[in-house]
């Protein structure tokens, strides 16, 4: 089965199992990973806000035209940002490397 890394602000890093058709937010909350999904992944708002790793960035596929303008809200956006809830798992993903930023900004709670 495929994995993938999570890494925290602190820099320390938790590998998981991550299956196939799974997005990354599902496999965060499956493993008790701290990202929010304060929509439940419905791309409603930016709290499952991950940083990908710079050498995975270009194997994932284009975020959306309604994915760019959620990350507009996000805290910490990078060039890398990407939403947790639209990034799913394929077979080309064993190893995806995703940073969690140091803080989410929830506008639902607003």
């Amino acid at each position: 089965m495929p994995s993938m890394t999570f890494v925290y602000p602190d820099g320390t890093e938790r590998t998981v199992e991550a299956p196939v058709g799974d997005s990354v937010l599902e496999i965060a909350h499956a493993n008790d990973i701290d990202i929010e999904g304060a929509c439940e992944g419905c791309m409603a708002c930016s709290t499952c806000h991950v940083i990908v790793d710079k050498d995975w960035y270009g194997k994932l596929p284009t975020p959306s035209e309604d994915e760019e303008d959620m990350l507009d809200l996000a805290f910490g956006l990078t060039r890398t940002s990407r939403l947790g809830c639209q990034m799913t798992i394929a077979e080309g993903l064993d190893g995806l490397r995703v940073s969690l930023p140091g803080a989410t900004r929830n506008m639902m709670m607003d």
